[in-house]
């Protein structure tokens, strides 16, 4: 039988009357004929919970036991679902990360995927299982330990699953409908996107849209997994929600798809560096080392041998990127006069593929943010985005601008 991959977020699993509508939806899809692979995750507010737990047992924790116990959230859901679904006269049983064994590398709380092998489950498919209940988040390490993916890796695992099962879809169910043009609480204009490419969505993900974890939308792009965002709340068709596909699924490209943003970022600047082979190396490599997560890079012209280097980073990452750019000082890797933070900025995107054959697209961004009297700190580009740092109490007002100016309200 074909296979369907559904995952279900912890807001649409938060209760046991959830669960039973979750279970209903999944035996829609066994009555249609697929045999379907449930990845859950922890019921809504029950991982923070156990991270607390753990911070306050042991501030200093053991990596590896942080990881046994935030795990087993996704554990109850998944015993709970399989459950309801037996009472539904549904064929299923739960599955741990380590009984499929879903096989990860060894960085505890930060794990990646390196395997799923398919017998065990597809060996249950062939005995009548129709249902697969799979505890998303988690692995186990090759040293047979459990590990987990990272916050919202329970996206992750699906597009695994579908990838390794060869499913015909992934279907990610969530508290929204889909992926719209721009933030619906920002913009009251914003429109639901029937289908949206891989390389947008990637895009868009790590720009700010929280709608599915950056890293599934890798997996997906790469093994070409169609996946569908749809919302557990309400009644659902076979068109429903927004399909996440290859772009040559997508009969009209829009130059631009979507206006993304990110409200929680600074803009630091190092000033008067030496201008040198290897500057930007010495630079950046302590800021890798400390785990900072970096984005958009902009060196001034040199004057007199030094130059100014600007980054943008995460705002709750600047007291560490502080420290570590210090140390360098101290310890002459690095010299600069002064190290300046600006922790008041937002990052606006447009982006979409059809830029790649459009021109004009930054010159209709820049004029609108003009005509808004909104200042321009530092812009970086790509072939299908652009994205610009401007002072975080003009991001709702930019965003609406831009989604007017782009006609993002209008379908293709």
């Amino acid at each position: 039988m074909p296979i369907l991959v559904m995952k279900f977020g912890g807001t649409s699993v938060a209760t046991l009357d959830r669960i039973r509508r979750v279970a209903k939806r999944v035996g829609v899809e066994v009555a249609k004929g697929y045999d379907v692979i449930v990845i859950v995750s922890a019921m809504s507010g029950e991982t923070n919970k156990l991270v607390g737990y753990v911070e306050e047992t042991s501030p200093l924790f053991d990596a590896r036991e942080y990881d046994a116990v935030v795990s087993s959230g996704e554990n109850v859901t998944a015993g709970l679902m399989a459950l309801t679904l037996q009472e539904m006269d549904v064929p299923a049983r739960s599955w741990q990360g380590w009984q499929v064994p879903l096989k990860t590398t060894s960085a505890h709380s930060a794990a990646r995927i390196t395997e799923i092998p398919t017998d065990n489950i597809t060996q249950k498919f062939a005995e009548g299982m129709r249902v697969a209940v799979v505890a998303g988040f988690q692995g186990i390490s090759p040293e047979g330990r459990i590990t987990t993916l990272g916050r919202g890796g329970s996206d992750t695992t699906a597009v695994a699953f579908a990838a390794a099962f060869e499913a015909e879809r992934c279907d990610i169910y969530t508290d929204v409908d889909g992926v719209y043009t721009t933030d619906p609480r920002i913009c009251e204009k914003a429109r639901k996107l029937d289908r949206i490419a891989f390389e947008e969505m990637l895009e868009l993900a790590s720009l700010g849209a929280k709608v599915l974890q950056t890293r599934s939308v890798e997996l997906a792009m790469r093994y070409k997994v169609r996946l569908r965002v749809l919302s557990s709340f309400e009644e659902q068709s076979d068109e429903a929600g927004t399909l996440v596909c290859d772009e040559e699924e997508i009969m009209e490209l829009n130059v631009v798809s979507g206006v993304a943003h990110s409200r929680d970022e600074a803009k630091m600047t190092l000033i008067s560096v030496a201008d040198r082979p290897g500057i930007a190396a010495a630079i950046f490599s302590p800021l890798s080392e400390a785990g900072i997560h970096v984005d958009m890079i902009v060196q001034n012209i040199s004057e007199d041998g030094r130059t100014d280097m600007t980054f943008s980073c995460p705002v709750n990452q600047v007291a560490r990127a502080e420290q570590a750019l210090e140390k360098a000082k101290e310890s002459g890797s690095i010299n600069f006069h002064d190290l300046v933070a600006d922790t008041g900025v937002a990052k606006v995107s447009v982006v979409g593929i059809g830029m790649r054959s459009h021109t004009g697209v930054a010159a209709t961004m820049f004029q609108v943010l003009a005509k808004e009297g909104i200042n321009i700190k530092v812009i970086t580009t790509s072939e299908i985005k652009i994205s610009v740092l401007i002072d975080r109490k003009y991001m709702e007002l930019a965003v609406q601008a831009l989604h007017d100016a782009f006609e993002l309200e209008k379908a293709a």
